[in-house]
């Protein structure tokens, strides 16, 4: 049903996780069995608590402070290796930044 969803949206780009790779092989079988646009896969390392665990509201994490945008994007940059958007004004100056420093780091990934 996705691809039929994502080809019926006009989807292009898909960005999700690591564990989700085995479905992204299949989805692009049914893809060209149908016919239909594949899409452009990445997908992200995971981010993983102490023990291992994957973080996410199934597992329980705990959600970013939204209150304060920079501070939580901020935060989630870290995660992500992110450094260097400290001086930013507001969320969005903060994206500007960290995209391109984003699609570096893809870019370079083996």
């Amino acid at each position: 049903a996705v691809v039929v969803d994502d080809a019926s949206q006009g989807v292009t780009h898909v960005v999700r996780g690591q564990d989700l790779t085995d479905n992204t092989a299949r989805q692009i079988l049914l893809q060209r069995a149908l016919n239909l646009p594949t899409p452009k896969y990445l997908h992200t390392p995971l981010v993983l608590a102490a023990d291992g665990q994957k973080l996410s509201k199934q597992n329980g994490a705990q959600s970013l402070d939204v209150s304060r945008p920079v501070a939580a994007l901020q935060q989630a940059g870290l995660v992500l290796g992110l450094t260097g958007n400290a001086a930013a004004a507001d969320a969005h100056a903060w994206l500007r930044q960290a995209v391109p420093l984003w699609a570096e780091q893809v870019d370079s990934a083996p």
